[in-house]
């Protein structure tokens, strides 16, 4: 395999997981630049020993085999169609886009030979992905209902489609009916670090119904605060008819149609071993009863899906097919929806459905 060069659009925290996957695995990933708005931004990331620029020219002139689109939100679909037009290939941050325009927008280019994958990287965690391997291969039957608060938004809708085995063939219509609600909740922890003043502030809860036209069904439920807090835990319920994943656990009856308990820890997914660095092996040896989203689960699932960008480069497989990113951040869309309507709203064609 070789070696991969890259370049980051954006500066900001999430450019910065990209640029300590190309520092934990050297023989794998180079980093050749993050492109910044400002110089001293740019020099702050010097400072931690990254190369920046802050002249896109810097970046077209090296060449790197794909650029990572890492900007905020409401800019990812403007500056990914720059990039994809100059000629390069694109891993984009979530979300795909903003808007169904934006989408249909890119998955016109895409049908016109852009290379545009989406990291998302959710359901390649490592304990979601052991869990994910145990429902595949059919431990709790064939899954059909889900309540999941682990992650947000377009997060959220590529792992219940996983963990209802609905994410090959046509993506099913549904129907959601969402609602937002405010709590006060006492601020416990942040990016930057635990936080003890005491201070609450309001935060809000996030509960949809998804309604699949193939009977179906999976509950949403997420708290803003929740990434960065010591005192709301996250949730997993799968339910199927020989069996049930309840946050690190699985529960299940075997071929002798005996109870069985198991326990899930965060293990190196299947082909990719090589990934894996000493805080995530600390991690893995480990069991916990709460489902815990360390920085080093985050990273090793963003190095698998870099990991798979030399075939998708070469005309291969997507490391995240773009068809499925594109339902993902529509889903979010049809929750806002369903939120201002204050009333359910039916999915409708979109042209990457099939």
């Amino acid at each position: 395999m070789k070696k991969l060069t890259f370049s980051v659009i954006g500066s900001g925290w999430r450019a910065e997981f990209y640029a300590r996957i190309a520092r934990s695995h050297p023989d794998r990933f180079e980093l050749l630049n993050i492109l910044c708005r400002s110089g001293e931004k740019a020099r702050l990331i010097r400072q931690k020993g990254y190369p920046a620029t802050t002249d896109e020219v810097d970046i077209i002139s090296a060449r790197p085999d794909f650029v990572v689109v890492a900007v905020s939100k409401g800019e990812n679909f403007e500056v990914t169609g720059r990039w994809l037009t100059l000629g390069f290939p694109v891993m984009a941050e979530t979300p795909a886009g903003c808007s169904f325009e934006e989408l249909r927008a890119l998955w016109e280019l895409y049908q016109n030979g852009a290379r545009l994958t989406v990291a998302e990287q959710y359901f390649r965690y490592p304990l979601i992905a052991a869990g994910l391997r145990r429902i595949e291969s059919g431990k709790i039957g064939e899954p059909h209902a889900v309540t999941l608060s682990l992650c947000h938004d377009y997060h959220a809708a590529s792992v219940i489609r996983r963990m209802l085995r609905m994410e090959s063939g046509p993506l099913c219509d549904f129907t959601v009916t969402a609602k937002v609600r405010e709590y006060p909740v006492e601020r416990t922890d942040s990016r930057f670090g635990p936080i003890t003043d005491g201070s609450v502030a309001q935060s809000g809860r996030v509960t949809a119904e998804l309604e699949f036209d193939n009977g179906k069904w999976a509950c949403y439920d997420f708290d803003g605060v929740q990434y960065h807090t010591r005192i709301r835990a996250r949730h997993i319920d799968l339910r199927g008819e020989r069996g049930q994943w309840s946050d690190t656990t699985l529960l299940y009856s075997d071929k002798t149609h005996t109870p069985r308990a198991e326990r899930l820890t965060a293990a190196p997914i299947p082909g990719f071993e090589d990934l894996m660095t000493p805080e995530l092996e600390r991690i893995g040896g480990r069991w916990d009863p709460y489902i815990h989203m360390e920085n080093a689960q985050d990273e090793y699932a963003i190095a698998t899906l870099m990991d798979g960008m030399e075939a998708f480069i070469a005309g291969g497989p997507d490391p995240y097919p773009l068809r499925e990113a594109l339902e993902d951040a529509y889903t979010w869309l049809m929750m806002g929806k369903s939120i201002d309507a204050h009333a359910p709203i039916k999915s409708g064609p979109r042209p990457w459905q099939a």
